[in-house]
């Protein structure tokens, strides 16, 4: 990897570049409708009047560069919409984009988004676990931050990453209201003098849901905004492309050293995020047909207070209160339990040496044996 200066006739993708420049014209010298996500963390506009310090009189170190400081709201909200239709023309038609703001700026950045049609899918609550007090005590102390995820338009096939966002969460559904410490410790970056590299560093861990949650691997995300390179660190790390944007070269400098120690990842049994919703779809009646099941085989739920038998077919019978059912693994198991739905392939095991496993998992050894290996 290397930095690159701006260069208005290059319409290649640089991946896994840092570019130095405006970040807008840099996004107007790429392709249209190229990269797959857009992750973006600008200024914020804090409007702050005058130094703030502690209770023992020492400096808070706040963001005090002039790169955060704007003559007025009209002003940032041209800012905000030239980046933002700069980053909506290099999205593919079925990309997405992550902006983080504070309460200073994040509200006129969602505006301005659906102002140019971005589809707005969920606003997620970053609760941090060590927030910078209020020191003058005359407000809350400000304890989160904001991250919109929107996809490029209403008709857009967005990629959200479901089973892997549950599985990273102890097989719960991924909630949005993230609580995780902001970047301190041996991962903040710092300079020669021992000070903050860069004062809005994010957390790692932050970026990591962000990136696993809606690329693939391979994808391309863009970072406007790349200060000292977080985007860039968690796509290398996750098996992503990544495009770094700012005009700092002493940021980009902290950035560049900082991804050049990271080992690349691409092990796809490791970094692929494949959906269940995209594997082939195996019916039932194959468990038979395979003789993973045999006819009248005796299933029943985990705590083994329903049964039903298998059918030639692929059908269950069981019976109620009210006689017999039969049906899909599906209608039996949701009326045997007098709900609207079941998913037959979790609710329903079978016996296999004592042992009583989901029917699921003969769902999946049957998709081994079908999916080519990097698939699997």
């Amino acid at each position: 990897m290397s930095l690159k200066t701006e260069n208005k006739t290059n319409i290649s993708l640089p991946r896994n570049k840092i570019l130095i420049g405006d970040s807008i014209k840099l996004m107007n010298s790429l392709p249209a409708r190229s990269v797959d996500l857009v992750f973006a963390d600008p200024p914020y506009n804090l409007q702050l009047g005058g130094d703030l310090h502690r209770p023992n009189e020492t400096k808070v170190s706040g963001v005090v560069e002039d790169w955060d400081k704007f003559d007025s709201l009209a002003e940032y909200d041209r800012f905000t919409n030239e980046w933002l239709t700069a980053a909506r023309r290099i999205l593919k038609d079925d990309g997405a984009i992550w902006v983080i703001g504070s309460y200073h700026n994040v509200f006129r950045m969602g505006a301005s988004l659906q102002d140019l049609d971005f589809w707005i899918l969920n606003d997620v609550i970053w609760n941090k676990t060590n927030p910078m007090p209020n020191f003058r005590g005359r407000r809350f102390t400000n304890a989160h931050e904001t991250l919109i995820w929107a996809a490029k338009s209403e008709k857009s096939k967005y990629k959200f990453n479901y089973d892997a966002m549950k599985a990273l969460n102890d097989d719960l559904q991924m909630r949005s209201d993230w609580t995780m410490p902001i970047c301190s410790g041996k991962e903040r970056l710092k300079g020669e003098d021992g000070k903050k590299a860069h004062p809005t560093q994010k957390p790692e861990a932050l970026l990591y849901r962000v990136i696993l949650s809606s690329t693939d691997q391979g994808d391309v995300v863009v970072d406007p905004f790349f200060g000292t390179g977080t985007t860039g660190a968690v796509a290398k790390k996750l098996g992503r492309d990544f495009i770094g944007m700012d005009k700092d070269k002493e940021y980009a400098r902290h950035a560049q050293n900082r991804i050049d120690s990271i080992t690349r990842n691409d092990d796809s049994s490791l970094v692929d995020t494949p959906t269940k919703r995209s594997q082939p779809r195996i019916p039932f009646g194959q468990l038979i047909e395979r003789g993973l099941l045999e006819p009248g085989t005796v299933l029943h739920n985990s705590n083994k207070r329903f049964s039903a038998r298998v059918r030639v077919d692929g059908n269950l019978i069981a019976r109620d209160n009210t006689g017999q059912i039969r049906g899909s693994i599906h209608k039996v198991g949701a009326s045997l339990q007098g709900l609207p739905s079941c998913n037959g392939w979790t609710f329903w095991h079978f016996e296999n040496n004592g042992q009583s496993l989901p029917i699921d998992m003969l769902r999946q050894e049957i998709r081994d044996q079908i999916l080519p290996p990097q698939q699997n």
